[in-house]
């Protein structure tokens, strides 16, 4: 039997005693107790996400404003350079290729007939005119006119249209634009009718009305400037015995002929 150790001071390893925080006692074999686990706090990427977002559309509405800034004052410094004037379209010659009416009662006048004594109920006229216009323009840079229209009235009431196609004039240059309205007729009633006989028959004079309006636009390095309007508003006068133009106003300056 082996001998056993009998020595007094000897003790068997005895377990630690460590107080906790709440006072408590734990055994351990030298080993302390394993720290508490963090949690890492989450943050949602929402708000980052949301304010780069914004960043972005700061930046972009920065360069469109820039970009919007630096056209403007390249539009103003070109205005500026070039001084862009207004356009002339001035109606020069009207030639009366021909001129007839006819009314409702068996006989008609055509400029060389007897004036008509009774009242006609209707009236149709027919004409055919050649209008020469002519076209001023006196900027340094060229213009790009649209189709243009222009309409014969006789007391208010249209009696035909002509058109006449764009085109391009050059700076600093005077253009000459023909039209023709042909005018098949048309018919007035009893009131305009009567007053269309007695001009023609009696005075030898019926007063027409040319509208027109002109689109016209100035380019400048392939770039067109917005539209501007050039308004024809001329008065004339034929003479159905004489089948020719006897008297012109455009605007405040009239011209006879």
């Amino acid at each position: 039997m082996p001998p056993t150790n009998m020595n007094p001071n000897h003790q068997p390893h005895a377990r630690e005693m460590r107080p906790t925080a709440n006072g408590d006692h734990h055994h351990g074999h030298g080993l302390t107790a394993p720290p508490p686990q963090r949690h890492q706090a989450y943050y949602p990427r929402s708000s980052s996400s949301s304010a780069s977002f914004k960043g972005c559309c700061c930046c972009l509405f920065l360069l469109f404003s820039f970009l919007a800034l630096l056209v403007l004052a390249v539009v103003l410094i070109i205005v500026l350079a070039v001084k862009p004037k207004k356009p002339q379209f001035d109606l020069q010659q009207v030639g009366v290729q021909y001129m007839g009416i006819s009314t409702s009662n068996p006989s008609s006048f055509d400029g060389t007939a007897a004036a008509v004594t009774t009242t006609p109920t209707t009236a149709s006229l027919s004409l055919t005119i050649r209008m020469l216009f002519t076209a001023v323009n006196p900027n340094k840079v060229g213009i790009k006119y649209g189709e243009s229209r222009f309409t014969v009235m006789y007391r208010g009431i249209p009696l035909g249209k002509a058109s006449v196609p764009g085109f391009y004039q050059e700076a600093h240059s005077t253009r000459n634009v023909e039209a023709t309205i042909a005018v098949d007729r048309a018919n007035l009633m009893q009131a305009d009718a009567a007053d269309l006989i007695r001009d023609a028959s009696l005075n030898d004079r019926v007063e027409l009305r040319v509208l027109g309006d002109v689109g016209a636009k100035i380019r400048v390095l392939d770039f067109d400037s917005p539209g501007v309007q050039v308004s024809v508003d001329c008065a004339i006068v034929i003479s159905p015995r004489k089948q020719s133009l006897t008297y012109k106003q455009c605007g405040f300056d009239g011209l006879s002929v």
